[in-house]
């Protein structure tokens, strides 16, 4: 899928301003720049625009509730002060895999002073001496650098294996209790089929009242997400739709 203005222009700006979370991921900036973005997204909280072949954030929109932005597997190699500007309340950044390779280029993310998370793998920096002690002493607003604090201690958060790793172990835990439940439901299915039956005439006389009710108390969606993540292709998608 191919970036382009006119592909999220599909997006009304009624939508837009619902929308909180934004994914672009895959979809491909001809000109290596963000295209068809635009402020009218006042309420976004999280973009994803990881390998779409950015080579700059210059033309990033005004989007002051923006806490996380992930900008990963693209050719970003500087130009990084527009986050300031563009994105002041900014509280999670993911560069990994671009081009940045000096710290200096880091500097503009100094008057980011909510930028608690930052996220370099993969790229140059990350193999100059010292270079951990020298992003926190740049930053010293940052708590995580790479998933890791100033004292290498994990971010709580970084490590998805070991949330499924709990949650196997509370289902694992939980198995023999749901096996004893079984066996009482089994005991009870007769009684409770007898109970249906009976019921059932009884509810055919409300259904037609009880839709109605139904459809009165129904209220709008409201849209919260967009996810326009593809796969590349030769050409836009939109003119399939």
């Amino acid at each position: 899928l191919l970036l382009k203005k006119k592909l999220i222009t599909k997006i009304s700006v009624g939508v837009c301003v619902q929308v909180k979370e934004l994914v672009l991921d895959n979809c491909r900036s001809e000109d290596g720049k963000v295209v068809g973005l635009s402020s009218d997204f006042e309420n976004l909280e999280f973009l994803s625009m990881i390998n779409i072949n950015l080579l700059s954030v210059s033309n990033l929109p005004k989007l002051n509730k923006l806490r996380k932005l992930e900008l990963s597997d693209n050719r970003i190699s500087g130009g990084l002060e527009v986050l300031a500007e563009k994105t002041p309340n900014l509280t999670h950044l993911n560069l990994s895999g671009n081009k940045i390779k000096d710290i200096n280029t880091l500097e503009p993310l100094k008057k980011l002073p909510n930028l608690h998370s930052l996220d370099l793998f993969n790229c140059e920096v990350t193999m100059l001496i010292n270079y951990r002690e020298s992003v926190f002493a740049l930053l010293p607003q940052l708590t995580y650098l790479d998933g890791f604090d100033a004292d290498e201690q994990e971010a709580p958060d970084s490590d998805p294996e070991a949330d499924g790793d709990a949650l196997e172990d509370e289902y694992e835990n939980g198995e023999g209790e749901e096996e004893e439940d079984d066996e009482e439901e089994d005991d009870l299915d007769e009684e409770v089929i007898d109970d249906e039956e009976d019921e059932d005439d009884d509810l055919e006389g409300e259904e037609e009242e009880d839709g109605v009710d139904d459809e009165v108390r129904l209220a709008p969606v409201q849209l919260q997400a967009v996810h326009l993540s593809f796969l590349v292709s030769q050409e836009p998608l939109w003119g399939q739709i």
